[in-house]
């Protein structure tokens, strides 16, 4: 009798998300072994600028091939021997103290055999000379990055592990993009101190929901951080692309974005390019740096959504770049003023006005000296229509500050300003980093956000009625820090040390108006 055969067990296929998230888990694995990283704040860095070099050869060899078919002549970006497939590609290629000296030297011998500039070297040297305004980016990141793994052997290993994504697939793109992000907030935790680079993804998305970008409209965020709100916007007009012309204007003339700081400019390009732009346009240089009177009609775009720093401080000089009246060293007071004079006068292309979304602080809402002046220009100036008041931890772990976010546009002065006091969902004290504030928790919002009815959460005031003035007619007071009319006087759950937090922000508020009072009295005593 012939012996049955032995049944065997087949492990099923991983899915694209399992096998992606093995890889970079398996090559987070090997960095932690190195002794030059310490923590994610090292190792993300490090796993992104391998990443963006990957992905810039699969597209470059994209872009060849799509050239050679139509018979035109391709420019690459990185020339050889500088390009993944000449130096990362080959498992068996350079490693140890060969691939370390050619990655971080300015000088030496490079995988063809030849002398020449360090790969390093070599990327931040890159110009635009050709046309590629790609090499600018390039040379921008890596100028802003150092290699900081001690071992040549690991760092193979990690570009091995690399090597394997596909960033010509569609699925893969799409995957990886989603498990950067948790890589982003991940770092974003680990930092502590970094949480003007993040904005809870409820609180953008429902941002750029109500705003409502429409392709053929410019969509800007001059602090764009890591590029959470760029993020959500391509994907929101993603989803109105129906030709290859829509596609076109999608990547070329949709987004833009300014980003000062070396590490999350490096991040916000690979975030964006994760998830679909080809060419992210973002500014390597502080937003403030142009006087505000030199800010022409074509610098100025259709949609501007963005979470300015709240609690920095800028140097004179770039205070210098503002009206007297309107100078100020807390930073979102300056990003205001640059954000209304960007935004166009005329009808967008979609036929409806110009529109911004900013996140602020409660102390914007009720500042006076430079903050009231500043409040009155975008009452008289623009349609402040919305005031939406989020609740308290909305930002934990990363400030206690209680945040708002104001909805203006160009339709005109304001006539009536609109609040919207959105609920702690029931049951719950505070949001933390665990359990963050849902895009759910604002579906009564976003239902109200077209029929605009007073209720529990909702009442409207005067515009013109919250400017104050003194005799002379300047302006001294523009509180828009209102209660619910609606509310119970409220119960103060919050700990001791929140309370302290909340009472130290104050005080500082106060310190900055008395500060600016004593610099108006030494100039009219000189």
């Amino acid at each position: 009798m012939p012996r049955k055969p032995r049944a065997t067990t087949t492990k099923p296929a991983l899915t694209t998300a399992q096998a992606l998230g093995s890889l970079l888990k398996s090559a987070r694995d090997i960095m932690r072994k190195d002794k030059g990283l310490n923590g994610d704040l090292d190792r993300l860095p490090l796993l992104t600028w391998i990443m963006f070099l990957k992905f810039l050869d699969d597209l470059e060899q994209q872009r060849e091939q799509e050239a050679a078919l139509a018979g035109t002549r391709f420019r690459p970006a990185i020339e050889p021997p500088y390009r993944w497939r000449d130096w990362a590609a080959n498992p068996q290629g350079i490693t140890g103290d060969e691939l370390l000296a050619f990655i971080n030297n300015d000088e030496g011998v490079r995988p063809d055999g030849t002398r020449g500039p360090g790969l390093f070297a070599y990327l931040r040297g890159l110009t635009s000379a050709n046309g590629d305004d790609r090499r600018d980016v390039i040379a921008t990141v890596f100028r802003g990055v150092d290699n900081r793994m001690r071992s040549g052997y690991l760092l193979r290993d990690v570009i091995d592990k690399i090597g394997a994504i596909h960033f010509t697939s569609s699925e893969e793109l799409h995957t990886l993009g989603a498990l950067y992000e948790s890589m982003l907030r991940e770092m974003r935790d680990a930092a502590g101190d970094s949480g003007e680079f993040y904005t809870p993804r409820a609180v953008v998305r429902l941002m750029v929901q109500v705003t409502d970008p429409r392709l053929g409209e410019t969509v800007l965020d001059p602090a764009a951080g890591t590029g959470g709100f760029l993020v959500e916007a391509f994907a929101h007009l993603a989803g109105q692309v129906q030709t290859v012309a829509d596609r076109r204007v999608l990547q070329s003339a949709s987004l833009m974005g300014c980003e000062p700081k070396s590490l999350p400019y490096l991040l916000c390009q690979m975030n964006l390019l994760l998830h679909g732009l080809d060419a992210p346009r973002i500014d390597p240089g502080n937003a403030l740096r142009h006087r505000l009177t030199e800010i022409g009609e074509r610098d100025r775009v259709d949609v501007i959504l963005t979470n300015p720093p709240f609690g920095g401080e800028e140097e004179r000089g770039i205070q210098g770049n503002f009206p007297e009246d309107r100078q100020a060293a807390e930073t979102a007071l300056l990003f205001l003023q640059l954000i209304m004079r960007r935004l166009k006068r005329a009808q967008t292309s979609a036929g409806r006005p110009a529109r911004a979304a900013v996140v602020v602080p409660n102390g914007t809402l009720f500042g006076d000296g430079v903050c009231a002046r500043i409040k009155a220009d975008i009452l008289e100036q623009f349609n402040l229509h919305t005031v939406l008041r989020l609740p308290e931890g909305v930002f934990a772990p990363y400030t206690d500050i209680p945040t708002n976010v104001i909805f203006f546009d160009t339709a005109g002065p304001t006539r009536d300003v609109w609040f919207y006091e959105q609920p702690m969902p029931e049951g719950r004290r505070k949001y933390s980093k665990t359990r963050p504030v849902q895009l759910e928790e604002f579906a009564d919002c976003i239902a109200w956000w077209g029929r605009r009815e007073e209720g529990p959460q909702a009442w409207k005031v005067s515009g013109p009625e919250l400017i104050r003035r003194d005799e002379a007619g300047r302006v001294v007071a523009v509180n828009l820090d209102l209660k619910n009319p609606a509310a119970k006087e409220a119960v103060d759950h919050r700990a001791p040390a929140e309370i302290v937090a909340s009472v130290i922000e104050k005080e500082r508020q106060v310190l900055a108006l008395l500060d600016e009072i004593k610099a108006l009295v030494a100039e009219r005593v000189a």
